[in-house]
């Protein structure tokens, strides 16, 4: 069962510890690394006006020469300014200082208002034909549900797969079945105590990416004809499954920034009695909105009050920007109610499709329905994702990942701004890679969508993420590829579409 962790703060990788003096001679805090020093510098410069808004950045070959670093340290220094939002970078020219954001688009803050009865879902055929879409490489991906694979590590990840399977133990392939290999278990508990969270490997579940692992949660906690609360809108994968399961939905009316409204939770447990929930606390899927540590404390004792299970997809919890790693519900629950879910495919490696539930007291469960779903998961995939946290290069690969995708984010959310019609609103989000947006009133996003594919553009509409077919003027867009002229060009086009629409609206008025 998952507890708070007792010790104190985890302690700094040795690799990155160095003396309190710089190699160029400066003065360097007590464990601040060469990288953080540097970055700490170029920061000075900014704030005291000696680098401007606009002004190029040194080369990285300049800085290695000058200040006796390796390119990998500039590199590092970089990312964490960019992460910071101080600089920017821009394709094949370099690192510039970062101007204010020109987006003044206000952001989504109406509470959403769903009748919160029980419903049955019929969504699949829509989430299909949307989703086939997606698939191609010569679709623009604005409706894709993964960032880029170029900003994925596939080199590093092959070398270490094949070293993995050459040492692998035979018998492990056997004994890693269910739950899964001891070494990733021992990884993910290690990365849930960073979190401030004590989850015994014993309760961790090796799946076939999050999917499954919800899934399967969801189907250990419920039976047939059940009702499941959801947010309003909430993630399609999660109707796919209330659907599949022959289970209600129940939408729960959901803040674009802090996230489910607990008094009307509490009031639908009440009323309806639902089997679970079905939540995602940490840069919302599609929403984009992240629930207050307060909130998430109240949460917990309401699920506690009501003994009332949770099934947290969390699989963004990573991609934070610049705010810092968004806390866990897990920390909070000490009776094991939460199956918190999340993968490495959103921050590592898509196509290996490893996830993993930690389900507390529905342990035995959840391992059943693995057991009779799938079995298991690749064991030397699992045993290459081991090696690789175990040596450091995942925290290296995240802190690169954060800051493109912060960056990507204003640069997605600028031109959306500039390109859609007057009125529309862009979400704020902290982390993750997607932007939901809320046109105005005759924006018909279905159509929309229609329209876009015609094109060889891609979007999610809003009714995809809404039992009762919702959200119909807004659509989620992916903001996790780089900003190229094709993509760019997919952007103003949906925003002129959208204009469209509202021009047709108001003519016909």
């Amino acid at each position: 069962m998952a507890r708070k962790a007792t010790n104190g703060k985890p302690r700094r990788a040795g690799a990155d510890a160095v003396d309190s003096t710089g190699s160029d001679g400066g003065s360097q805090a007590p464990h601040e690394t060469l990288y953080e020093h540097l970055a700490a510098d170029i920061a000075a410069s900014i704030e005291s006006g000696t680098l401007r808004p606009g002004d190029r950045l040194p080369s990285v070959r300049s800085l290695t020469a000058t200040r006796g670093v390796s390119p990998a340290t500039v590199f590092e220094a970089y990312y964490l300014l960019e992460a910071r939002g101080l600089v920017r970078a821009r394709p094949r020219s370099g690192y510039y200082v970062a101007a204010e954001p020109t987006y003044r688009s206000a952001e989504p803050v109406e509470m959403s208002t769903p009748d919160s009865a029980p419903r049955e879902v019929r969504i699949s055929d829509i989430i299909y034909e949307t989703l086939q879409a997606t698939a191609s490489r010569h679709v623009v991906p604005l409706g894709s549900a993964f960032p880029s694979p170029a900003l994925f590590p596939w080199q590093q990840l092959a070398r270490t797969l094949a070293q993995a399977v050459t040492k692998l133990d035979p018998w492990a392939t056997v004994e890693s079945l269910t739950p899964g290999h001891e070494g990733l278990r021992r990884q993910i508990a290690m990365r849930y105590l960073v979190d401030g969270v004590r989850a015994d490997i014993g309760e961790i579940i090796v799946t076939n990416g999050a999917m499954e692992a919800l899934n399967l949660a969801l189907a250990a906690v419920s039976k047939p004809g059940d009702a499941v609360v959801v947010e309003a809108p909430c993630f399609y994968a999660c109707l796919q499954a209330i659907e599949r399961l022959g289970l209600r939905a129940i939408e729960v009316p959901t803040c674009p920034r802090t996230g489910i409204e607990l008094d009307a939770l509490e009031q639908a447990i009440v009323t309806h009695k639902p089997a679970a929930l079905w939540l995602m606390t940490n840069f919302q899927n599609p929403l984009t909105s992240s629930m207050p540590l307060e909130k998430k404390r109240d949460l917990v004792a309401l699920l506690h009050k009501h003994r009332l299970p949770m099934i947290e997809d969390d699989a963004y919890h990573e991609l934070f920007a610049s705010e810092g790693r968004p806390p866990s519900t897990k920390m909070f629950d000490d009776e094991g109610w939460v199956l918190h879910c999340s993968s490495f495919s959103k921050t590592l490696a898509p196509g290996f499709r490893v996830g993993w539930v930690s389900a507390g007291r529905f342990t035995k469960e959840v391992a059943q329905q693995k057991l009779a779903a799938s079995l298991a998961t690749s064991v030397p995939v699992q045993a290459a994702l081991a090696t690789y946290l175990s040596r450091g290069h995942y925290e290296r690969h995240l802190r690169a990942l954060r800051a493109r995708l912060r960056s990507l984010r204003d640069q997605y959310a600028e031109l959306i701004a500039a390109s859609f019609p007057a009125g529309t609103r862009i979400s704020r989000p902290a982390g993750g890679y997607f932007l939901w947006i809320e046109m105005p009133a005759g924006v018909d996003a279905l159509l929309l969508g229609r329209e876009a594919m015609a094109a060889g553009i891609s979007l999610a509409p809003g009714p995809l993420f809404s039992a009762s077919r919702g959200f119909a003027n807004c659509v989620r867009i992916n903001c996790g590829h780089p900003l190229t002229d094709e993509i760019a060009n997919a952007v103003r086009h949906v925003g002129a579409l959208a204009a469209r629409h509202v021009a047709s609206v108001t003519s016909a008025g």
